[in-house]
């Protein structure tokens, strides 16, 4: 029995590294900046004592490691066909699926208990109820996949809902607020463009599949251009939660600037290189724009530019 904890340490250090936690950071800000939203609301300035931030914190980290995992077990199969992803945990042997299976239901009751705490300690319940529904959202992305090329919105808006989960999460009533629509409007066009991008790495290999990613179905020229017109449409929508709230302040303006810069870069590099500089085109870029609109919006709520 004595070797049971090493099988699961193993099987954990393998699942952290596979899933790659550190790009929790595609997410982590915007539901910063929606909680920051909501704890501003009515107020002179951000109130931080009304963001469950330890709550936020676990709830995000846990379901994208269950939303990851559910996607390495259900595409365990294709992955290891694909050259690209046969090293992963799973085809590879390190990580065993029902190790996974038995993570996912971990994190996935990790979750819930989390939001029953904020339920008992501020008498919060929404997120408790609501987070069944988001759960099982999240965890389906990888069968859409095999059914429409719309797969990449289904992603875009498992993202999104961080904004106004985590604005749920400080006050129910905060949803009124436009920005935090406008905001999650922006994640899920900006994230449904950039795995747009992600997935020319295996056009072949997805036609070959039958999935149904937008390079696969509609060629690589179509689908950058709609990859073209969402980054587009969620520069649109980040000026449009600037205007309908003044509390972001000038820091977020400069932010909307520099995240068009990036977005201009990004498609720029795919142009010129292709998918040989994925490292700077999916990660680096993307987790640069994530964080400059967080620290920026959050800065401005907070007054911390006056």
């Amino acid at each position: 029995m004595t070797d049971v904890p090493v099988r699961w340490s193993a099987a954990l250090r393998a699942a952290a590294s596979d899933i790659k936690l550190h790009h929790s950071v595609f997410a982590l800000p915007f539901a910063a900046l929606g909680a920051a939203l909501a704890a501003s609301a009515g107020c002179e300035g951000l109130v931080w004592s009304r963001v469950p931030w330890v709550v936020i914190l676990l709830c995000m980290v846990l379901a994208r490691t269950a939303a990851m995992l559910s996607n390495r077990v259900l595409d365990a199969g294709i992955d290891a066909r694909n050259p690209r992803t046969a090293g992963r945990a799973i085809p590879a042997g390190r990580l065993p699926v029902r190790a996974a299976v038995g993570l996912i239901g971990l994190c996935v009751l990790g979750v819930a208990a989390a939001c029953a705490v904020l339920g008992l300690q501020r008498g919060n319940w929404w997120p408790l109820w609501l987070c069944g529904p988001v759960m099982a959202w999240l965890l389906a992305y990888p069968l859409l996949k095999r059914r429409t090329w719309l797969c990449h919105v289904w992603l875009g808006a498992s993202l999104a809902m961080s904004v106004p989960a985590a604005a749920l999460s400080v006050d129910p009533a905060s949803l009124r607020e436009p920005a935090v629509w406008w905001l999650a409007a922006m994640v899920l066009l900006w994230v449904s463009g950039f795995d747009v991008i992600y997935a020319l790495q295996d056009v072949e290999v997805d036609r070959r599949e039958g999935l149904f990613s937008m390079p696969a179905r509609l060629g690589v020229l179509r689908a950058m251009d709609c990859s073209r017109a969402m980054h587009l449409l969620a520069v649109f929508c980040l000026w449009q939660a600037y205007f309908a709230d003044s509390r972001l302040g000038l820091p977020f303006a400069f932010a909307i600037g520099i995240v068009t810069v990036l977005l201009v870069a990004e498609h720029a590099t795919v142009h010129r290189w292709g998918t040989t500089r994925m490292a700077i085109t999916f990660f680096t870029l993307n987790g640069v724009v994530s964080v400059v609109l967080g620290v920026a919006g959050v800065a401005g709520l907070a007054g911390l530019w006056r």
